[in-house]
């Protein structure tokens, strides 16, 4: 069972597509390590660290479970987003989520905001709480708080612009430390 977990993000360009994204890799320091998706679930009394601080407990080529958002192209100037939202619950016996986000043409903000409703949407759900979707992100947040079921929202986001003649790839992680 994952005991923490650490946001990292990353951008990458050259003109073959897998290396930008293995620059991506490297910009947001996880490329030394094998990588296997998992779903949104953040395991009870999981603690969200510091990218430094998760990195010093892993060694090179260690299997490393997370959620990945990914966005990449080659059409020049085309803006790139990859966010990663979190949500945690008050009772840290109860889960939290995380959710994952990749857009085109989406602001740092656009992109985070979203990502960090996603996943407090589907920690309000999982937690029985009212759900309103004419409601904006800013109240929403306000009133789950109030409730004092979730407790934290957070996110990470990497934005990019293609360059001329190159592959981009943007990334946002959320990395699981047992």
């Amino acid at each position: 069972m994952p005991r923490h977990l650490f946001l990292t993000r990353g951008v990458g360009h050259h003109k073959e597509k897998l290396r930008s994204f293995e620059y991506a890799l490297e910009n947001a320091g996880i490329a030394k390590y094998n990588l296997v998706s998992v779903s949104s679930i953040i395991p009870p009394r999981c603690e969200i660290i510091s990218k430094e601080k998760g990195l010093s407990y892993l060694r090179d080529g260690q299997i490393l479970f997370g959620v990945f958002a990914k966005c990449e192209s080659e059409e020049r100037r085309r803006l790139l987003s990859a966010s990663i939202g979190c949500a945690l619950p008050a009772d840290a016996n109860t889960c939290g989520y995380i959710s994952e986000h990749h857009a085109y043409g989406q602001t740092a903000e656009e992109a985070g905001d979203y990502s960090e409703d996603l996943a407090a949407s589907m920690l309000a759900s999982a937690l029985g709480l009212p759900f309103e979707p004419d409601k904006s992100w800013d109240q929403r947040k306000q009133m789950w708080k109030i409730s004092k079921k979730i407790v934290k929202t957070t996110n990470i986001t990497q934005t990019g612009l293609v360059k001329e003649d190159m592959w981009s790839t943007v990334l946002a992680a959320a990395v699981f430390v047992l």
